[in-house]
Parts: C-alpha cells; structure tokens; sequence
C-alpha cells in the first residue's frame, strides 16, 4: 500500500480469512493477538446469519481463535439493524435459523405468518417447500422481502450447498419481487460495522477472500481493501474484475507485518 494514513480499525471476513471449514487458517490467531495488544478496533464479519456472535465464538474458539463476541458482525445482526431503523417494533415471517430469529427478536421484532410486515430470508441447513410456499403465498400478498446475503451457495466438507441467493432467486421467480439484501456486498454491511465500533472509513482496512463480495462492498464503503487467496477467489480471478483490491497477498499471515507497519502511520 501507497496511502500513507494510519490504520486505526481492522474489517475482516471469517470464512476463507480466518478459517477454512473448522480449521484455523496459519497467521488468523497471531493476526488477532496483535491487533488486541495494539488495542486497534476490529470486527469479524460473516454472511453466515445462521449463527449468533455466541455460536461463533465458540467455533472460533475451537480452531484455536479467541475473538470477543461483541467483535462479530453477521449478516443476521446488521439485518436485525436494518430493520429496526427501518420499522421499529414490526413483524416479520423468517426463513432462518437462531442467528437470525435472536437477532430479531432483540430488536423487538415479532415472529408472524399473519399479514408480516416483512417477509425474511436468511440462511438455513432446513428450507422447506411449505416454509418456501408461504413466503411467496405472503410476499404476493405485500409484504416485504429481505434477504440477509445475496451468496448463491455455501461450501460443506460433501461439497456445495444451496445458499440464501439461491432460495431468494427461486421466491423471486414465483413472485416477481427483488429482495433487499443487506449483506455483502452492500456497502450497508460495512458501514453497520463501522458505526458499532465508531470506525472511520478512511482510516479502515476491510480483508477478504471474495472479489465479488468482501472487496467490493469494502471499497464502496470508501475502505482499503486486502485480498488474501486462501478462499474463493485465486489470483488469476483478480485481473477479471473492473475493480482491484488495494492490495492482495497469500494469507492472513501476511498482513500480521502490516498491522504493525500501518499503525505507526500519521
């Protein structure tokens, strides 16, 4: 990196960055041990709404990670956000699991298949055709569709699994309704974040593993973005892209040296 501003505040994906399936990438726990000795504000963000922030801090913890549960942003939580800004105390039909149902539930939502003011849809290991039919059944009646994330698929140790775009695609073929997906890549995720930790943009660094989600919603965001090539997208990928990442390198073990090297910046 050229730009010469300190680095006060650290955004970083989990999945592909931080851990590969429920192993700890090389570098991710020195990564994090660093930024806390240096006292820097950080979050770890996920499109995975189907866990709460207690839920995947003990994940991490397993893989030998120690991150705060108030350090984890999700999907689910900066929908539950969302939301509340939107229409305070309102109802919503969900299609999730705990991730997204606490989250709701903390911000005074109401859980409801009676006329909902919206219609939810996050990520879920459990879609069921009736839970599918009867939010297209409520959606085409009016009520509003949000999505948590637009990712079409996920990754398992059998291979790939349907996402929440691709059950959000099936609802939309059926009702002609576009959800609003909050997640990645909308800039909204990012800036959600940055205000939980009173962040500035200008003085952040968003780290991902995905072009099509993690870079360009941190660069929208107006973030210095890191690519590291330990998750989806390999470095003959980057150069397909209009947009580049400020930076890519192998890992996360790789920017432990920058933390440092950032932070002196004035």
């Amino acid at each position: 990196m050229t730009d010469k501003r300190e680095v006060r505040t650290w955004l970083t994906d989990m999945d592909g960055v931080l851990v590969h399936e429920e192993h700890a990438i090389p570098g991710a726990a020195d990564f994090l041990r660093r930024l806390q000795e240096l006292d820097l504000g950080f979050l770890v963000l996920t499109n995975n709404s189907i866990y709460t922030p207690r839920d995947l801090r003990a994940r991490l913890q397993a893989s030998g990670i120690d991150v705060p549960e108030d350090a984890i942003w999700t999907s689910a939580l900066a929908t539950a956000q969302f939301l509340n800004d939107q229409r305070p105390n309102g109802s919503a039909y969900v299609l999730g699991e705990a991730g997204l149902t606490t989250a709701l539930h903390d911000v005074g939502y109401i859980m409801s298949s009676r006329e909902p003011d919206y219609v939810v849809l996050g990520e879920t290991r459990t879609y069921s055709f009736e839970a599918i039919t009867k939010a297209i059944r409520l959606i085409a009646a009016g009520s509003r569709f949000i999505a948590t994330n637009p990712d079409p698929s996920g990754p398992s140790t059998d291979g790939l699994l349907p996402a929440t775009g691709a059950i959000a695609a099936l609802i939309t073929r059926a009702t002609g309704v576009e959800p609003y997906y909050v997640g990645k890549p909308n800039p909204l995720m990012m800036r959600s974040a940055l205000n939980r930790i009173q962040a500035h943009s200008e003085t952040t660094v968003m780290i991902g593993d995905r072009m099509d989600t993690d870079i360009v919603s941190g660069l929208e965001a107006g973030l210095r973005t890191i690519l590291v090539l330990t998750g989806s997208t390999s470095a003959a990928q980057v150069a397909r892209h209009p947009f580049v990442p400020t930076r890519v390198v192998d890992s996360i073990a790789d920017v432990v040296p920058l933390v440092d090297e950032f932070a002196a910046r004035d």
